[in-house]
């Protein structure tokens, strides 16, 4: 299983993002996708997350403000995270993340909220 992320950046107080997470490779296997982040000193969390079957779980930090979302294709599966009223600690490396037989981790986009 390969994933490539895109979407982060600079965004003002107020502002919105979308992360995108291009899935690849034997994605029949995947159980979960999803969205952690880890800001500088602190531990990675989980931010959001899709089940196979479209359950989403988010994290009470974002609830209402980020979204997470899936698109299939032939091949590829994408993952997006819409982000809305981004606040300056949401500030952190956004890593994507899928579950199944094994565990998957994307390289990680930055994601900076100031003004």
């Amino acid at each position: 299983v390969q994933l490539v992320e895109s979407g982060g950046g600079l965004v003002q107080p107020g502002g919105s993002l979308r992360l995108s997470c291009a899935v690849s490779g034997s994605i029949f296997s995947i159980r979960t996708m999803g969205w952690s982040r880890q800001a500088p000193g602190k531990q990675r969390e989980l931010v959001a997350v899709i089940s196979s079957s479209g359950i989403r779980n988010y994290a009470e930090s974002v609830k209402g403000r980020f979204a997470i979302s899936r698109d299939s294709a032939k091949n590829t599966v994408t993952v997006y995270l819409q982000m809305n009223s981004l606040k300056p600690e949401d500030t952190a490396v956004y890593y994507c993340r899928t579950t199944g037989q094994e565990t998957y981790w994307g390289q990680g986009t930055q994601v900076t909220v100031s003004s």
